[in-house]
């Protein structure tokens, strides 16, 4: 397996040119399925990994998700990005410690939002945002700044979909010293143009919310990197539920046939435990 800091130097290269698709698996057997596809890089989901638990997302603390974060990091090949939330911590100093506890999980990248968790206020001012991906920044410079920063405006995700002042903080977190610049939630071609503009030559991180578009139409635009947050963790979850009830109201099982046949997904398994 390559090391933490091979997975690192890959990781950055796909950042250079080019769209690559990062899938966001949930646990360990879903990271191992998507690696065995040819997905170039991985990233983590809050959100998928606590309802594995029976959790809502943001339930998960530290300590529950910096164990997870290794887990995923020891069980793939490919580099894995960090979904770490607001960094776990309001004050810069905080960020920077638990910064640098995720780092020696060996990721290969992460996040860092600017949301509060508070309904009332839902976002950090301005100022304080960018002192926190500052903190960030530093943190990742003092562990050989290999590590893939992202900053992340949660304007659209916590009810303020105002595109100017997306941008605004995107730009200050990109002076501040992140690698990559992320917004959740904007959808319009519209709009992922002029964020990608205003953010170059820094790249790009789409969460994919419009599933109207295809892969080569956004890169088209000049994202560089498509998330699929905890999609692809409720696509499991949907088709779970829809079967379930099926068979609770009125007994019927033909969900059944599209399941992933047993002896496929078992040897793939089996398989791939010899490998490791």
């Amino acid at each position: 397996m390559p090391s933490a800091i091979e997975k690192r130097q890959t990781y950055r290269k796909l950042h250079d040119s080019g769209c690559f698709v990062l899938p966001n698996p949930w646990d360990i057997g879903s990271a191992r399925y998507l690696q065995s596809l040819g997905f170039k890089a991985l990233a983590s989901t809050s959100a998928g990994y606590a309802f594995t638990l029976g959790w809502p997302d943001n339930a998960v603390g530290l300590e529950g998700m910096l164990l997870h974060l290794r887990d995923l990091c020891a069980a793939t090949d490919l580099p894995v990005n960090a979904d770490f939330e607001n960094g776990y911590a309001h004050e810069p100093d905080g960020v920077a410690q638990n910064v640098t506890l995720c780092i020696a999980t060996g990721v290969a990248g992460l996040s860092i939002e600017d949301s509060t968790g508070d309904k009332d206020k839902p976002l950090y001012e301005l100022d304080h945002a960018v002192a926190r991906i500052r903190a960030a920044r530093a943190a990742i410079d003092r562990r050989g700044g290999d590590t893939i920063l992202t900053g992340r405006a949660e304007c659209f995700l916590v009810g303020k979909p105002d595109l100017d002042e997306t941008i605004k903080r995107l730009k200050a977190y990109a002076d501040a010293g992140a690698d990559c610049l992320y917004s959740p939630g904007i959808r319009t071609p519209e709009q992922i143009a002029a964020v990608v503009k205003a953010v170059a030559p820094k790249p790009f991180n789409f969460l994919m919310t419009n599933y109207a578009l295809k892969t080569p139409e956004i890169a088209a635009l000049g994202v560089r990197r498509i998330s699929t947050g905890g999609t692809l963790a409720r696509v499991a979850y949907g088709a779970m539920l829809k079967s379930a009830r099926q068979i609770l109201a009125d007994g019927n099982f033909g969900s059944f046939a599209d399941a992933v046949p047993h002896p496929e997904i078992n040897g793939f398994f089996r398989e791939d435990m010899k490998k490791r």
